[in-house]
Formats: C-alpha cells, structure tokens, sequence
C-alpha cells in the first residue's frame, strides 16, 4: 500500500515527459530549412486572416467540422497558407472522423517540424510548417498503414491546389 503513491507518481512522470519508442521511430524530429521565412507579428496579421492568425500564428484550433477541407475530396496538393510550402497529397487524405482533414504522411518531412506538446494535459506532438513556422495540427500514431500516422490538420492552416 506504501509504495502506490511512489509508482503512480513514477508513471505519471513517465506519460508527461516520456516519449514512447513508437514516438521515437515514426514521429521525426524539427527540421531547419534554408529558405526560412521570417516575419514580425504585425507583418503576419497584414498577410492572414484574424482565424488563420489565430491557428497560424497563435497555435490556436478551428472549430471541428467546421474546415473547409475536412471532407474536401479533390485530388490535387495541399500546401500551407501561409507562406504556400507544398505539404501533403490528396492521396494521403483520409476520413478519420476527428473533425479535422487527415493525412497519412506529409509529401517530404524536411518541410514540418515536430514538436512535442504538453498543453491541455495531454502528450502530443504538433507540426508546424518548417519554412514559416506557422501551426498546422497534431500528428498521431492512431493513422492507416503503411505510416500508422493520423496528421490532424486546421483547414485554415493549408491551401488546396489542383
């Protein structure tokens, strides 16, 4: 009886900080891009929309199925919003029921960067756009084969291109 208090805060300790090894061979790691855009707050909401600042910029959430490219069936390219980097393929895009367009796989893993997020009591990792660093979603390891990756992406955050 003594010793449950010591392993529920040892396994609390592991679930917050800890990174499965599942984490650490599918999920990569923050990439540098050479052609980094930078630009100040002030710039960005002359660019953007106040709900893609909000998302974009702010690491803020749209409303689920609500996007416009939740059930978006085209085939074409998505890339982001805000500064038009070339993201993931419609073949990739999959229904999986969240509330938000999903992806299996991002179209090159150089351009998102993986970052490991503690907010709202949970262990997650966002990706945000390596080029601009503008917020995209979350990636997860609930998605289809071949990856098992579910990219949960904010519609605001990506641009449809055929």
């Amino acid at each position: 009886m003594k010793n449950k208090p010591v392993l529920l805060i040892s396994m609390l300790i592991i679930v917050f900080n800890g990174v499965s090894q599942n984490d650490k061979n599918k999920i990569k790691k923050t990439n540098t891009m050479a052609n980094t855009i930078v630009k100040t707050n002030e710039e960005w909401k002359k660019l953007l929309s106040p709900e893609q600042y909000n998302v974009l910029r702010e690491k803020g959430t749209e409303m689920p199925f609500s996007g416009k490219y939740y059930l978006h069936k085209e085939k074409g390219l998505y890339g982001c919003s805000a500064c038009g980097e070339v993201l993931f393929k419609s073949d990739t895009k999959f229904d999986a029921g969240c509330g938000w367009p999903s992806f299996s796989d991002v179209l090159d893993s150089s351009k998102v960067n993986y970052i490991k997020d503690k907010t709202h009591g949970m262990l997650r990792t966002e990706i945000t756009c390596a080029r601009c660093n503008g917020h995209l979603g979350h990636v997860f390891e609930d998605g289809p084969a071949p990856t098992g990756l579910r990219y949960c992406i904010n519609s605001v955050s990506i641009e449809f291109k055929k």
